[in-house]
């Protein structure tokens, strides 16, 4: 089976591509298709997060593994779009080189059955072009009850200025 997969910058723009592949195929073969379908290298960490309907993230599954353990059942390579894409959740967040924080919905569109001939991955569609910097974040908390300061004024508290 073949998934079709649209792919989503998170810009104020659209900016979006749309492509097919193997169901079977792995995580970090969908990886590459988009940085090469938006026009990146590939050489930056990148990780897919699972999500809920409503985009919220929920477990992450890097492309390499950073920790000390043995994660190698958590990565890219080995986790096909049939494991973590379907019908039921089709929806994933990627999240491209740390430092600039690319960050794209990714979203299951269609299953269709393959068709001869054709090479996968497949880019479909294109739309839009990438900004040469990626879209500035808002990180918003909710707003909670107003806090007083804990302590009050600093000055009451003994601390001696040469502690350490």
């Amino acid at each position: 089976m073949i998934y079709k997969i649209r792919v989503i910058l998170d810009a104020e723009e659209d900016i979006f591509r749309d492509l097919e592949l193997e169901a079977g195929s792995n995580l970090e073969e969908l990886h590459n298709a988009i940085t090469q379908s938006f026009g990146f290298l590939g050489e930056e960490m990148a990780s897919f997060y699972t999500c809920d309907e409503n985009w919220v993230q929920d477990e992450e599954i890097p492309l390499f593994d950073l920790s000390e353990g043995d994660q190698d059942g958590h990565l890219m390579r080995a986790i096909t779009l049939s494991d973590v894409m379907d019908e039921d959740s089709p929806k994933l967040l990627y999240v491209y080189d740390f430092l600039n924080m690319w960050t794209f919905f990714v979203e299951l569109a269609d299953i269709t059955p393959k068709e001869d001939g054709r090479s996968y991955p497949n880019l479909l569609f294109s739309f839009g072009e990438v900004p040469e910097s990626p879209p500035e974040k808002r990180f918003e908390a909710d707003e909670g009850p107003e806090l007083d300061e804990p302590f009050g004024s600093y000055d009451d508290l003994d601390f001696d200025e040469n502690w350490n």
